[in-house]
């Protein structure tokens, strides 16, 4: 396929994936400064326009107009959503300025799997070789090819069109490393047991929302990370946890 997006990748089994990710600056790359791409991707799946950079990129499939580097109506055009790293191999491309994937940026990973998104296996091959095995630990089924991943995801992350919210089955102290919750329009990461304020430009020390409306995380992935998959996290994290002490 010429844009690659939905090529096959036969090592080890694994279909879906795309053939390359570029070297691109964080975030985006807007056509007039002051006004971003609609292009960063929130813990709740949606696609916003906010100036703060993004650690990693991802994609889930077409769904811009290149012609004025702004999104279609559908939020996704495959199953397969995508965290990928910000560079590869020294490839460019202007971004959302072509008939090929569109180009999403996420704060870190957590926000990436809250979304829905899982590693790529081939930009992020370790991580994603390390997400699967996790996956087939805490499901007790064999490792599972990427578009079966993917068909589990679509049905945990999506709830008649929107983010689907999950019910917390134990206290938010229990959750693992990297897992988000919702309370309200708010998300909160999961650190140390220790709820973290998610921002467009980072994490925030705050009191534990009392009012909680469930689990961002897709379950699935919520058991990759029990088993000991570790997300990567913004270093505004680590500096947020210190206030704790």
């Amino acid at each position: 396929m010429a844009d690659g997006h939905l090529a096959i990748d036969k090592i080890a089994g694994v279909a879906g994936e795309f053939i390359a990710t570029p070297t691109l600056p964080m975030g985006g790359e807007p056509a007039d400064p002051k006004m971003p791409l609609q292009n960063r991707v929130t813990p709740f799946g949606e696609i916003v326009a906010v100036p703060q950079r993004g650690t990693l990129m991802g994609n889930r499939g077409i769904i811009h107009d290149p012609a004025t580097r702004s999104l279609l109506r559908r939020r996704w055009a495959t199953k397969a959503w995508i965290a990928c790293r910000c560079d590869y191999k020294g490839v460019r491309r202007a971004v959302m300025a072509t008939k090929s994937w569109t180009e999403l940026f996420f704060l870190d990973e957590a926000t990436a799997l809250a979304a829905g998104h899982r590693p790529c296996f081939l930009c992020r091959r370790d991580a994603a070789q390390a997400f699967r095995a996790a996956w087939a630990a805490g499901h007790g089924d064999p490792p599972p090819l990427a578009s079966q991943m993917d068909a589990v995801l679509h049905a945990e992350r999506l709830q008649a069109g929107a983010k689907r919210i999950h019910a917390l089955t134990n206290g938010i102290a229990d959750l693992p490393d990297g897992a988000m919750i919702a309370a309200g329009d708010q998300a909160f990461v999961m650190v140390a047991g220790r709820p973290l304020l998610w921002t467009a430009g980072g994490y925030r020390p705050v009191r534990a929302p009392h009012d909680i409306d469930g689990l961002i995380t897709p379950p699935a992935i919520l058991a990759t990370l029990r088993v000991g998959y570790r997300s990567m996290l913004h270093p505004s994290a680590t500096i947020a946890l210190q206030a704790y002490e």
